[in-house]
């Protein structure tokens, strides 16, 4: 067993690099080009599946948050906390790569349509929830105030995905290599490993975030300590 803790920290990255390899290969040169927007469409693969990772990661946060409200443990907490950074990494590698796939397409790095709109302030509420946790020395403080901020931002993720469905706007909702219709069967088949690879990269994130949240708050919780008997 301790063998398999010692592989690990060497074995995950080697995982990670070769999935993230298979991923770029299939994106640039598996991948069929869509006939409409052309090669750079290929951006999709890192756009989408960011996208993906973010809800995810967000609506961790937002359960996590909840349980922290509810149950009053620490634990809980530390995962929203760690999720709700991971999924503010991936969250701006969408607002990155949007505008370098619509400059070319729409003509304009950046319009105020639904789903930017929604996707901004997703991006806004995240990071604020990270500001929060700096405005006191008060750690119970700290978690019953970025709670509710995660809480929020949750409840913003069904906003952003059916923000193309309520409101009119430009993002394409079909994508082809040929004549048909839906996505191209090439193109799902890249579309979800990359997937598959942003999935694997947020959970090695968080196996890495969530034990150093936890050191952190021991640390707290000593100095904490420490203080009260300078004190008395």
């Amino acid at each position: 067993m301790n063998g398999i803790k010692r592989a690990l920290p060497v074995v995950l990255p080697m995982i990670l690099f070769a999935l993230v390899v298979k991923g770029l290969y299939g994106a640039f040169f598996e991948a069929p080009t869509e006939i409409q927007m052309g090669d750079v469409q290929r951006i999709f693969y890192f756009h989408a599946p960011a996208g993906i990772v973010a809800f995810l990661a967000f609506g961790v946060t937002g359960v996590a948050s909840f349980l922290y409200l509810w149950r009053k443990s620490l634990i809980f907490d530390v995962v929203a906390y760690a999720s709700a950074e991971v999924g503010l990494i991936f969250c701006t590698i969408v607002l990155v790569t949007g505008p370098l796939w619509a400059r070319p397409v729409w003509g304009t790095w950046w319009t105020w349509e639904a789903r930017l709109t929604t996707t901004l302030a997703l991006w806004l509420i995240y990071a604020s929830y990270i500001l929060v946790r700096r405005y006191t020395d008060n750690r119970d403080q700290q978690a019953r105030f970025a709670a509710v901020l995660g809480i929020v931002g949750a409840l913003d993720v069904p906003i952003v995905y059916r923000s193309i469905t309520w409101w009119r706007g430009l993002h394409p909702v079909v994508l082809k290599a040929s004549g048909g219709g839906g996505l191209d069967p090439e193109m799902r088949s890249v579309f979800l490993f990359c997937i598959i690879v942003y999935l694997t990269l947020y959970a090695c994130l968080m196996a890495v975030r969530i034990p150093i949240g936890c050191a952190e708050d021991e640390i707290a919780g000593l100095r904490e300590i420490l203080a009260r008997r300078r004190r008395a």
